[in-house]
């Protein structure tokens, strides 16, 4: 079965599961990734459940939280 897995096309055996997936990628902190297939969110929960299609695409997204950034106002000296 053909997929285009974050940009790239795979060939996978048919039935494959998003968890399945996601360990077969090596994808880096899958307890926090957010996956897309065509589009559409993927619970976490139902990875296991979620079978995939020849032809879908599936992307992997990491939210990434961010810190406050404070902007110092600079004048010259003349």
């Amino acid at each position: 079965m053909k997929l285009t897995v974050a940009g790239k096309n795979k060939e996978y055996a048919d039935g494959i599961t998003v968890a399945q997936l996601v360990e077969l990628e090596n994808v880096e902190t899958p307890q926090y990734v957010t996956v897309t297939v065509n589009d559409e969110f993927v619970e976490s929960g139902s990875f296991a459940e979620t079978t995939l299609k020849d032809g879908d695409t599936v992307e992997f997204l990491y939210f990434m939280g961010g810190g406050s950034a404070t902007l110092h106002q600079y004048r010259s000296i003349d």
